[in-house]
């Protein structure tokens, strides 16, 4: 039980360190590159904050845990947008760029609804899905 408590403080200082580090180099590779912070955000920080889950969700869908790799997914979405960005907004208000409103947000609707689509089809998502969603991630990166 001790173990298990100073195994979970440990693994938050940890997190909490290595998330300070990655967005302090984030800021510097945006300023040194001439990239604005909204580019920084939607490429470094976003995989770099998400590279772990998808360690989990490639090792459960390994186990043949396909469930828990899809609600890895989409509970993180859920999580993303309502509880960092409503506590962000309670915090300190801004206003949405037009970047993310105007085309953004739509690409994230989107791809919300052709995942609820794919899972509609039989609840599998194989690696024809896999395949398309990950070439509209490229083509995102690439837009």
């Amino acid at each position: 039980m001790v173990a298990d408590v100073v195994s979970l403080v440990g693994g938050l200082l940890l997190l909490v360190g290595a998330a300070t580090l990655l967005v302090r180099g984030a800021a510097a590779l945006a300023l040194r590159l001439g990239l604005t912070p909204l580019v920084v955000g939607l490429t470094v920080v976003a995989f770099g904050t998400s590279a772990p889950e998808l360690v989990v969700s490639v090792r459960a869908a390994l186990d043949g845990a396909g469930g828990i790799a899809i609600g890895n997914v989409v509970g993180s979405n859920i999580y993303n947008i309502l509880g960092i960005g409503g506590t962000t907004a309670l915090i300190a208000p801004s206003q949405v760029p037009s970047e993310i409103a105007g085309f953004d947000a739509p690409v994230m609707v989107a791809v919300s609804l052709l995942l609820v689509l794919f899972a509609a089809t039989g609840l599998r998502i194989g690696r024809r899905e896999g395949a398309i969603l990950v070439a509209g991630y490229v083509a995102y990166l690439w837009m």
